[in-house]
Parts: structure tokens; C-alpha cells; sequence
């Protein structure tokens, strides 16, 4: 007779920051606007090293509610995007006149 180990798989539960972000083309077109101005201060950069540094630039207080603490890793899906968005969009017409 032989015996299979059993294998406990926990599920992980992962929280962050989340910030409703409505998908509208007002706020595609300033997202997309913002993010290539600042894809033009990030060349050279390849990579999780680019996402970083153009979030950073888009919005640093936003990156480092969201990404700071527990930075995205090669590869890895990033559901935290939507989040970033809503937050990137509520700081950006706050800072407008």
C-alpha cells in the first residue's frame, strides 16, 4: 500500500491600498498623456525598472501608497494597475484649477 503526502495550500490574502478608478476616456486620455510624458524620463530603463520609475513619476505619493511596501517583481501580474489609475486620476484633477 502506498501513502500520498497530503499537501496543505494555503491561500494567500493580499491588501492594498484601493482607490475606485472609473474607466472613462477623459481619464484614459490623462493617464496615457501623463505616463508618456514621463516614459520620456525614464529611457535606458527596461522592465519592472521602467513600470517603477514611470509610476514614480506619474505620481510619487501614489506609488509609494501602493507599491512601496511590497514592490511588484518580474513577471508578476500587477493588480494593483487600476488602483494606481484611481489614485493617479483623484490627485491629478485635485491638482488642477
Amino acid at each position: 500500500m502506498t501513502f500520498l503526502p497530503t499537501l496543505s495550500i494555503e491561500k494567500v490574502i493580499y491588501t492594498f491600498s484601493e482607490f475606485p478608478y472609473k474607466e472613462t476616456s477623459k481619464n484614459e486620455v490623462a493617464f496615457r498623456e501623463i505616463e508618456a510624458a514621463c516614459e520620456g524620463g525614464c529611457l535606458g530603463k527596461i522592465g519592472i525598472s521602467k513600470v517603477f520609475c514611470v509610476r514614480q513619476c506619474m505620481s510619487p505619493s501614489c506609488y509609494r501608497d501602493l507599491y512601496q511596501a511590497d514592490q511588484l517583481e518580474e513577471g508578476e501580474v500587477d493588480v494593483r494597475l487600476n488602483s494606481f489609475k484611481g489614485c493617479f486620476i483623484q490627485r491629478y484633477n485635485r491638482a488642477r484649477p
